[in-house]
């Protein structure tokens, strides 16, 4: 009886730690930094949720299927195009312990260096 029991205990203490994790709020929030323009966009991420740090981080331009990767450089992520940026963007992110997040429609290419742009999430 001791081994049922305990059994129900580990079997109770697993599912609340894994319905505590898929019920994490993300935050996350974006600062257009210098050296953005029409066709390259430097970003400052300030991400906090399940595996607050990030692995991968991508962008979909509007009407396209394909995500881009951003490139990590020091504390900032950055992609670049050889044609203008099409907004709006959606932007998705894959942390360290394999959590992935997409946030849709994030912002727009009349975007401004220095602003800080937030998910709706």
């Amino acid at each position: 009886m001791a081994s049922s029991s305990s059994s129900r205990l580990l079997a109770t203490a697993v599912l609340t730690a894994l319905f505590a994790g898929a019920m994490s709020v993300v935050k996350v929030s974006f600062t257009v930094e210098k050296g953005s323009d029409a066709k390259k966009l430097v970003l400052e991420i300030d991400y906090t949720g399940p595996g607050d740090n990030l692995a991968e981080v991508e962008l979909r331009q509007y009407g396209s299927e394909e995500w881009q990767p951003l490139t990590k450089k020091g504390d900032l992520w950055e992609v670049s195009c050889s044609k203008a940026l099409v907004d709006p963007f959606n932007l998705r992110f894959l942390s360290k312990n394999g959590m992935r997040n997409v946030f849709d429609q994030v912002f727009s290419t009349d975007f401004q260096i220095g602003k800080t742009y937030a998910s709706e999430e």
